[in-house]
């Protein structure tokens, strides 16, 4: 992301993100997200929101497929990534201009909601069959061999408490 402009926009899902694949196979979603900013008006003594920005994000490969299998519309986000300018002209011969979003990472807020994290499976960054793929390895592409090693899996959790020493 050299040279380019890198901007983290916290805000809500306006739509379901839509998944789609391009001729070579790879997974795009596509999906707004509105920020709001809000500041507290001392003379007032409360919070008043500002212009809402709404933006139309673009997520490419696994991370399309998780946004897709993970969020949905209402969800707060968090989004990082390139923000890009395009221009073309409307039906009526009006040049537009419209600025969207080339996500690097997105991440669900944890500000009022909970979140149970699963890794997926390293053996595959394409499209096709990914959630059987995932439904035949088991919850969140784990092995049982895995997730035994794994002292933060859910069902080795499940298995036995944690036994250590906390580290503070």
């Amino acid at each position: 992301m050299a040279g380019e402009t890198v901007i983290t926009v916290q805000g809500n899902l306006v739509d379901d993100p839509e998944l789609k694949f391009t001729p070579a196979g790879h997974a795009v979603a596509k999906f707004r997200i509105a920020s709001t900013p809000r500041t507290f008006d001392k003379q007032a003594n409360e919070w008043r929101d500002g212009e809402t920005l709404f933006l139309t994000v673009s997520a490419w490969r696994r991370l399309a497929e998780n946004v897709t299998e993970t969020l949905k519309r209402g969800d707060r986000a968090i989004v990082v990534g390139a923000l890009k300018q395009r221009s073309y002209e409307d039906r009526e011969g009006v040049k537009r201009t419209v600025y969207e979003l080339d996500a690097e990472d997105v991440a669900a807020s944890l500000k009022n909601a909970t979140a149970a994290v699963t890794k997926n499976g390293k053996s595959s960054t394409s499209s096709a069959g990914y959630g059987q793929q995932q439904a035949q390895q088991g919850y969140g592409g784990h092995g049982a061999q895995q997730a035994q090693g794994d002292p933060w899996s859910t069902s080795s959790q499940q298995q036995r408490p944690y036994a250590g020493e906390p580290p503070f």
